[in-house]
């Protein structure tokens, strides 16, 4: 396979921000039902439509010849499509060759024991896992259906195996909000990094979002008066805000879509399973890499690409409560790999 391109220039967008971060969904179908992400009908892409591993390599390829440095696989749940590992090595081979700093995967954990070993032997040093309640009950409702223990032993093999782990939180108003400090000892005692994520309006859901949403500038505050905050500028290249948590030697993150934009620093594009590149989580402006994947060839990609950066917008426009409970955009989380 050919080593990326390196004559292009770097990706940067219409209001000089620097493109070094990619998200890439490797799927949309996923083994959960989280209330607050999916409704739990869902239809998924037909397999024709979905891009084959060589494909995603080869787009990932086109992306680092431009100058991005972090790859994140996402899904729907990225480790029920067979062949992940494989193509964790397709691209994971180019942190050898120093064009690649990091490639990180994001799991809801379920498959996750079975995996472990053979993401660190395709390159893969962290790992990202949904996790909003350690208690079977109230795990089993956020999902629908899921054991959390299968994930709890998920997260554990992935310790063994020398991944690093970031538990991510969704703060869910009167569902989650009392584990919110049991989670962070809990992420201390084991070593884990901990991100706390306010629901975001994306796509139909069953519920109300807006009887959900928990701003996390109150749950900040809350945790300040039990707990000495300590501001970090360590990023690790998405919009988390990290604090150093003294008395448990932990570190939690916030993100904060709704009650502290973050846009101005924005550094990120996704690209589909069916190889549609949003160029924001919040619009639906979109540009499709598929035909220039199978019919076109690199200078239509580059092309392509150009009219992504050219396209992408300077903030996305989440509001959330009384005043709008509709969705921001009709597709679910899951189409875009968060």
């Amino acid at each position: 396979m050919a080593e990326p391109r390196t004559i292009a220039p770097a990706l940067t967008d219409s209001f000089g921000r620097r493109i070094t971060y990619l998200r890439i969904s490797v799927t949309d179908r996923c083994d959960l039902r989280c209330r607050y992400c999916m409704s739990e009908a869902m239809t998924f892409l037909p397999r024709s439509e979905v891009l084959t591993l060589e494909e995603i390599s080869t787009l990932a390829d086109a992306f680092i010849a431009r100058g991005v440095r972090k790859i994140r696989l996402t899904g729907g749940e990225p480790l029920i499509r067979r062949g992940v590992p494989e193509l964790s090595k397709m691209i994971g081979r180019h942190i050898a060759t120093g064009a690649l700093d990091e490639l990180t995967l994001t799991t809801n954990g379920t498959q996750l024991a079975k995996q472990a070993a053979g993401l660190v032997d395709a390159g893969v040093r962290r790992v990202n896992v949904s996790l909003d309640s350690r208690d079977p009950e109230r795990f089993r409702h956020i999902t629908r259906w899921g054991e959390v223990d299968k994930v709890l032993e998920g997260i554990a093999a992935a310790k063994a195996a020398g991944l690093h782990v970031k538990i991510n939180m969704v703060a869910l108003k009167g569902l989650n909000e009392d584990e919110i400090v049991p989670m962070l000892r809990w992420c201390g005692a084991e070593g884990h990094d901990l991100t706390l994520i306010e629901t975001m309006p994306l796509g139909a859901v069953d519920e109300d979002r807006t009887d959900r949403y928990l701003p996390l500038d109150v749950v900040r505050d809350d945790l300040a008066r039990q707990f000495t905050l300590t501001p970090l500028a360590e990023r690790t290249g998405g919009p988390a805000r990290y604090h150093r948590v003294e008395e448990l030697g932990a570190r939690i993150g916030l993100i904060t879509p709704l009650t502290q934009n973050f846009c101005e620093g924005c550094n990120r594009v996704r690209v589909t399973a069916s190889g549609r590149l949003y160029m924001c989580l919040g619009h639906d402006d979109r540009v499709d890499l598929k035909r220039a994947l199978r019919e076109g060839g690199p200078a239509e990609l580059d092309a392509l690409l150009d009219v992504a950066m050219a396209g992408k917008p300077l903030r996305h426009n989440f509001r959330i409560g009384a005043e709008s409970t509709a969705p921001a955009v009709e597709r679910h989380m899951s189409v875009t790999g968060g």
